[in-house]
């Protein structure tokens, strides 16, 4: 195994009480087994946005400073039924 870090960590009673079932009913050999796949999970999820959090910010406020749209949401489901039309047929 990697060099391992001793972490404390504070859960609410709900996660926690998840991650004990999950080891109680023997899908981790261990709480610090649960919480690795976990942690390994929501960095791969990260991964594959493939956004950081500031490129994210950014994008928001990309959006925020084009100002509104002239479209409707009509405009907009319409749209959308059109291109999911198209999709359908191919």
């Amino acid at each position: 195994m990697a060099n391992v870090e001793k972490m404390t960590i504070a859960l609410t009673a709900e996660q926690a009480g998840f991650v004990r079932h999950a080891v109680d009913s023997g899908e981790y050999a261990s709480t610090s087994e649960a919480i690795r796949e976990a942690v390994r999970e929501w960095k791969e999820r990260r991964d594959l946005l493939g956004y950081t959090v500031d490129e994210l910010r950014a994008l928001a406020q990309a959006g925020i400073d084009s100002g509104t749209s002239p479209r409707t949401l009509a405009d907009v489901k319409s749209e959308a039924r059109r291109r999911l039309a198209g999709t359908a047929r191919d």
